[in-house]
């Protein structure tokens, strides 16, 4: 009987340790307070290398799993992975968001086959679970291997700047989690392990609970700022005040993607950047994922459209440019959700039909009364439509440019796009905020029924 009740009194010490896995739990739920499962579960001599738990955040419930670096390494074993797969199944069954936090420098290596098919059942738990609740990866040290893609399997990865998000070992990539933002791998680069967990709430808060769940409604603060013509500041003078959260901000930097509310109601923001240059692969492939991750918890998707469209170089088509275009045009178009799209500027051609057209994408689709919009560059135009004119200026720089504004004024304008029925509307800056809460109000009961079919075969 004593042996037992030391044996216990040894369990309840060792699960009681201070280690940075519980640290990082009792930061992410509600006071500190969640209830761990399974904690007495070892390998070997040892715990498992992972906590699981289940608690509070904001009020509403969540499952979470922190990999134990204290503990073997936090190597992955068949017992840590049952572990992790016994939450993912639970979150499957009562619909409630899941917290991945890694921290591990891979698999147990004493059971290396063992460890290789625990890691292809969390793969495939984590990719059935896709798209049904919301899943918030955070690397708070290392994650490599096949950990490194279990963690960009969920729908938002957050990193520590500190922190190694990698496949293949011994990289000449210096900073790897600046290089997971630069390429898109992650959305945010938080400097410690509590602003990255600060990051994930702050996602999590504007993610329904699931997919068949309503989207979040808050109390809200209308802005400050006064509508603009450059992204962010658009963004900022159109949603709630604070509100705006930005994700892959040093990827594809000709567009701009957060989560927000508008009129407290949780929304996609999608924003193009005319000071930056064309929309790129990156670009397209950026807001594609976006606008995705947006229609599988039908988060409505508000695009605001100022680009003189697509990049079109040598470079950009050897890299397959048409393939990334095609991709950011299917996931529009396949998008069931509520999608509002406000030109706020030039809108040329395969963008426009991409963001913003009426015929595949856009639900309704406004225009403040200075936008352009044009099936070429106003100036490109102008050389097909007036070739002759041209040809016989003395100053060929100032006709053209002439000639372009004309072509704006009568063919390219909002109000000529409102003619040709276009538009839903042509609104004033100050209007553009009250006439998108005004949509996405009597949108709200927006039904599609789309073609029955496993799953679309869009372009990657």
């Amino acid at each position: 009987m004593s042996d037992s009740i030391s044996t216990l009194a040894e369990l309840k010490a060792m699960t009681a340790a201070a280690v940075p896995a519980r640290n990082r739990l009792a930061y992410l739920f509600d006071n500190g307070e969640y209830t761990e499962l399974n904690p007495y579960a070892k390998c070997g001599s040892g715990l498992s290398g992972v906590v699981t738990a289940y608690g509070y955040v904001e009020g509403n419930p969540v499952y979470a799993f922190s990999q134990d670096i204290s503990v073997n390494s936090g190597a992955l074993t068949k017992v840590q992975a049952d572990k992790i797969a016994k939450i993912l199944d639970m979150a499957a069954a009562t619909g409630v968001p899941v917290v991945g936090i890694y921290d591990s420098f891979g698999a147990d290596l004493n059971d290396s086959f063992g460890a290789m098919s625990a890691y292809g059942e969390l793969l495939m738990r984590v990719s059935n679970l896709s798209g049904v609740v919301p899943q918030i990866a955070v690397v708070a040290g290392t994650c490599a291997g096949t950990a490194a893609m279990l963690a960009e399997s969920a729908d938002f990865t957050v990193i520590t700047e500190d922190s190694e998000l990698y496949v293949a070992p011994n990289s000449d990539i210096k900073n790897l989690a600046e290089n997971a933002a630069a390429n898109g791998t992650a959305c945010i680069v938080a400097k410690d392990d509590n602003a990255a967990i600060e990051a994930a709430k702050n996602i999590l808060s504007k993610l329904p609970q699931n997919n068949l769940s309503p989207v979040p409604m808050y109390e809200f603060e209308v802005p400050d700022s006064v509508f603009g013509s450059v992204a962010p500041s658009q963004a900022e003078a159109v949603f709630d005040k604070g509100s705006l959260t930005e994700l892959y901000a040093d990827y594809g930097k000709a567009s701009y993607t957060a989560l927000a509310t508008l009129g407290g109601v949780a929304v996609g923001v999608v924003a193009t950047n005319k000071t930056a240059d064309k929309l790129t692969a990156d670009d397209c492939s950026k807001i594609a994922r976006f606008v995705r991750t947006c229609d599988a918890y039908a988060l409505p998707v508000i695009t605001l459209v100022d680009t003189e469209g697509f990049a079109a170089d040598d470079e950009t088509e050897a890299a397959g440019a048409v393939k990334s275009m095609t991709k950011l045009a299917h996931a529009y178009a396949e998008a069931t959700t509520i999608k509002l799209a406000v030109v706020t500027g030039k809108a040329y051609g395969p963008a426009y039909i991409a963001l913003a057209g009426k015929g595949a994408n856009a639900d309704m689709t406004y225009a403040v009364p200075n936008a352009v919009i044009s099936p070429l560059n106003p100036l490109a135009a102008v050389e097909f439509l007036s070739h002759d004119q041209l040809k016989r200026a003395d100053n060929l720089t100032a006709k053209r440019n002439e000639l372009a504004g004309q072509y704006v004024a009568e063919q390219a304008s909002a109000v000529a796009a409102a003619e040709k029925n276009s538009l839903d509307d042509i609104v004033e800056g100050n209007q553009v905020r009250d006439t998108l809460i005004s949509s996405i109000e009597i949108m709200a009961g927006k039904r599609v029924s789309r073609l029955p079919k496993k799953h679309s075969n869009i372009q990657l």
